[in-house]
C-alpha cells in the first residue's frame, strides 16, 4: 500500500521506493535545466553514500507526485515561463525534512507561476538526517547557496535581481521562513563569487509552514529531523522562525487551514505575531477548511484555492511581481 504524506510525516522520515540509476536525478526529466548549488562537494560532506531515491505515489502516469529522497548533490531546475516578465520564484517544496514533494509542491507551483510570467527554480536540498555534519544548517546551506546562485546567473536566466521570491511549504515553508529571516547568518564559508551576492529573498511566501519548534505547536517530525530528538532548548529557540524576525525580514505572505491536523495553524499565528511586533510587513490568509498539503489542488470551489492569486497580487504590490 502506497505511504500517505500524513502517515510519513506523522511518522518523521521513512525509506521510500527504488534507487535511482547511477548519476540520474530519477525525478527530472531529459529536457530539464538543471543547475548545480556546489561546484565541489556540499558542505557537512562526510563522503558517504547517499542514494536517490524517488517514490510516484500517482496512478496517473500524466500527473506524477513524486516524493524525493538520497539528495547529496542539491540542485535547481528551472522552469522557465513562454513571457518571462523578470520576476523570479525559488519554490522549496516540504515533506518534514525526510523527503521533498517535488510535483505537488516543485512543479506544480511552477506551472502556474510560469502561466504569470515568473521563472521558477525548484529547490532538491539536502535532507539534514540523511548523513551530514551540522545537520541543523544543510538545509540553510542550499536555501543561501540557491538565491545566490539565482542572483549571480541573473542574466543568464532572464530575470531581475531584485525581484525574487521565495516561496516554501510545510517544512519546506520552515526552510523559506528561515533564509527570510535567517539570510545574512553565515552558515557556510564562501566558495565563489556567488558567495558575494545576497541571499535575502525580496518576498517570501509560506504556506502550511511550520515555523515554531515549540513543543506544543511544532511538527515533531520535521523538528526531529532537522535537529534530532534530543536537542538543546537554545537549539530550538535559535531554529524556530518567529523567534529570527529582525529589520532585515522582507515582505511575509502567510497561508494555513484552520483544520491542518499535521501542523497547527498556531504556527501562522505566532509568525504573523512576531512579525506585527518587528513592525515589518505581512499578509496572512487562513481557511477553515483544506488541510494539510494541498499546495494547488484544493478543487475551485474550495475558498482556499484562491491563495496562488493571492500572493501574486501581493507580489505585484510588492513590486516583485507585474500585473
Amino acid at each position: 500500500m502506497t505511504p500517505t504524506r500524513r502517515a510519513v510525516l506523522g511518522a518523521g522520515a521513512a525509506m521510500l521506493g527504488a534507487a535511482a540509476g547511477p548519476g540520474a536525478l530519477a525525478q527530472t526529466a531529459p529536457g530539464d535545466e538543471v543547475v548545480r548549488l556546489w561546484p565541489g562537494r556540499p558542505p557537512g560532506a562526510r563522503g558517504t553514500g547517499i542514494v536517490r531515491k524517488v517514490t510516484d505515489n500517482s496512478k496517473d502516469p500524466a500527473h506524477p507526485d513524486r516524493w524525493v529522497m538520497g539528495i547529496d548533490d542539491p540542485v535547481l531546475v528551472v522552469r522557465r515561463p513562454a513571457r518571462p516578465n523578470g520576476a523570479a520564484v525559488m519554490l522549496v517544496p516540504g515533506g518534514g525534512y525526510g523527503f521533498l514533494a517535488y510535483d505537488n509542491e516543485g512543479t506544480e507551483q511552477a506551472a502556474w507561476l510560469n502561466a504569470r510570467g515568473i521563472t521558477a527554480f525548484i529547490l532538491v536540498y539536502r535532507l539534514p538526517a540523511e548523513g551530514w555534519d551540522q545537520r541543523a544548517l544543510v538545509p540553510l546551506q542550499d536555501a543561501q547557496r540557491g538565491m545566490r546562485v539565482i542572483r549571480s546567473g541573473a542574466a543568464r536566466f532572464g530575470i531581475d535581481p531584485a525581484r525574487l521570491a521565495v516561496l516554501g511549504f510545510s517544512a519546506g515553508g520552515h526552510l523559506a521562513g528561515s533564509l527570510a529571516t535567517r539570510h545574512g547568518e553565515a552558515v557556510y564559508a564562501p566558495v565563489d563569487a556567488a558567495d558575494r551576492m545576497s541571499a535575502r529573498p525580496d518576498l517570501a511566501g509560506l504556506v502550511y509552514p511550520v515555523v515554531s519548534l515549540d513543543a506544543g505547536i511544532t511538527h515533531v517530525g520535521s523538528r526531529d529531523n532537522l535537529l534530532g530528538p534530543s536537542a538543546s532548548a537554545e537549539a530550538l529557540l535559535h531554529a524556530s522562525v518567529e523567534k529570527r524576525v529582525t529589520a532585515e525580514t522582507p515582505p511575509l505572505f502567510l497561508v494555513h487551514a484552520s483544520d491542518d491536523r499535521l501542523v497547527p495553524v498556531a504556527n501562522s499565528l505566532v509568525l504573523y505575531d512576531a512579525v506585527m511586533k518587528a513592525g515589518r510587513k505581512a499578509e496572512m490568509h487562513l481557511f477553515d477548511e483544506g488541510g494539510h498539503g494541498f499546495g494547488a489542488r484544493l478543487p475551485k470551489e474550495a475558498p482556499g484555492s484562491a491563495w496562488p492569486a493571492l500572493f501574486h497580487s501581493y507580489g505585484v504590490r510588492k513590486g516583485v511581481f507585474r500585473a
